[in-house]
């Protein structure tokens, strides 16, 4: 029953503390997906010198632990520079260049899915690359992404919980925070976990859902193909 009360009491402080992963991986998401599109498209289309540099970019950040990462960047680049930011901030920062480089690859392998003769049919009806690249290219390359994505989402909401590290107040860092106090490790640990699932889950299934929404006819959808 002590165990239990432990558990009860700490819930709602570590609760908070899933919002501020969600922040963190949203703002992480979202900042990979800004930059992530056009590094794709420069990765495709681009000239050679644009894609070497875009090839480094990826081979260094998934090549790096992101636990490494936090580091080099919060406490070494960010204050060499005067770079003054939050432990959030900087989390949702490093994650966003990290998923950059991984989104890269999701885009750029979608926009190599589609047909060639699209871009040419383009130009023959006298669009430019950039407007043909916009146009048709990337709705239809950010659409056939959404599974990749979702997995993208999972693995940047299990790296969030190495933000503990630099005292990003989310879920892993409150559970250590009372486990290290209440000495209830098992069962703490094993509520954190359950958390973590259930929004993985959650985010999983919503984004099943704008795939399914927003999938092109004659491509397969996860979980089955298309007729």
């Amino acid at each position: 029953m002590e165990t239990l009360s432990v558990v009860l009491n700490a819930l709602p402080y570590i609760l908070r503390g899933s919002l501020v992963t969600l922040l963190t991986v949203g703002g992480a998401l979202s900042l990979g997906l800004a930059a992530g599109v056009p590094l794709a498209v420069f990765q495709v289309y681009g000239p050679a010198w644009a894609r070497a540099l875009i090839a480094a970019y990826v081979w260094f950040f998934r090549g790096v632990p992101v636990l490494l990462l936090l580091f080099l960047f919060y406490f070494g680049l960010f204050e060499a520079i005067g770079l003054n930011l939050s432990t959030i901030a900087a989390s949702c920062l490093v994650l966003g260049m990290a998923s950059a480089a991984y989104q890269s690859q999701i885009f750029r392998g979608a926009i190599q899915t589609l047909p060639a003769g699209q871009l040419k049919a383009a130009r023959a009806l006298g669009m430019s690359d950039g407007t043909a690249i916009l146009s048709i290219i990337l709705p239809q390359a950010l659409r056939l992404s959404i599974p990749g994505w979702s997995n993208e989402f999972s693995i940047l909401l299990k790296d969030s919980a190495m933000c503990f590290v630099l005292g990003t107040p989310e879920i892993m860092a409150r559970t250590h925070f009372v486990a290290s106090r209440t000495y209830e490790h098992l069962p703490l640990y094993i509520t954190a976990g359950f958390l973590y699932f259930v929004i993985t889950l959650i985010g999983v299934r919503l984004l099943r859902v704008l795939e399914r929404k927003v999938h092109i006819p004659g491509y397969a959808v996860s979980g089955g193909m298309e007729a």
